[in-house]
């Protein structure tokens, strides 16, 4: 697995840069985790628009979404100047009807619904569900494929299941939206502490911090988390790639 940071900002981008999205590779196979705005401009850095073989949401907020129909207007236009691709899967929750319905479109995407109590198979991942505290319905997901595994948190806050769905990851891709003296639960959003901590108990081999504040030194972060988790720590940022 192959995992490359395409926007780590939470709310909204920095300037030049991408709110929530993640591409994981594996196998030839190019899967869009999140499409938040600003994605499509730094994916193309990464990998063409057209050459994504899947996409898949955690949550309809729109940093998370807001480049879903940027991604649908460009296989569009790349479908009318020749290229040959097929439908796009985009797997979401169908909790939200009127959300997921914009899922797909014309021959360019289709919404496929995932079922959180049953593992998604797509291409060479094997993925698992677990929802999280966060306003509206979203899921953490968990990507295992070649005996490697990842996982990430999209948007909540500490949550005890979160310790036993994250066991033993080599990589945690983990939202730390709030510094450590500050409280992140009501707005549905983890602390550097509850980052630190959820990669201790969770017995991780790297921790990386995303869904970042627009404010505050962000090294802080990194050195709150490590006084609980004692493994490797990055902040993410764009076109950091590592392997899980």
């Amino acid at each position: 697995m192959e995992l490359t940071i395409i926007g780590p900002w939470g709310g909204y981008p920095k300037v030049n840069e991408a709110s929530a999205g993640y591409l994981l590779q594996h196998e030839g196979y190019h899967l869009l985790i999140d499409c938040g705005s600003g994605v499509l401009a730094k994916l193309q850095n990464f990998i063409e628009p057209e050459k994504l073989d899947g996409v898949i949401i955690s949550h309809y907020h729109a940093d998370h979404i807001a480049d879903i129909g940027v991604l649908q207007h460009a296989r569009l236009i790349q479908g009318f100047l020749g290229k040959k691709m097929g439908n796009l899967p985009i797997y979401a929750h169908d909790l939200n009807a009127q959300e997921f319905k914009v899922l797909t479109y014309k021959e360019v995407t289709k919404g496929i619904p995932y079922h959180p109590g049953e593992v998604l198979q797509v291409g060479p991942f094997s993925i698992t569900f677990q929802k999280t505290n966060h306003p509206v319905e979203c899921y953490a997901m968990r990507f295992e494929a070649g005996g490697r595994s990842m996982v990430y948190t999209a948007d909540t806050a500490f949550k005890e299941e979160l310790v036993s769905f994250a066991q033993n990851a080599n990589l945690l891709l983990c939202e730390c939206n709030f510094y450590g003296e500050q409280n992140g639960a009501n707005a549905g959003h983890m602390t550097s502490f509850d980052a630190g901590k959820l990669a201790s108990r969770a017995n991780v081999k790297r921790l990386v911090l995303t869904h970042l504040p627009h404010y505050g030194r962000l090294e802080q972060l990194e050195e709150e988390a490590a006084t609980l988790f004692n493994g490797p720590i990055l902040l993410a940022q764009s076109g950091l790639t590592l392997k899980p």
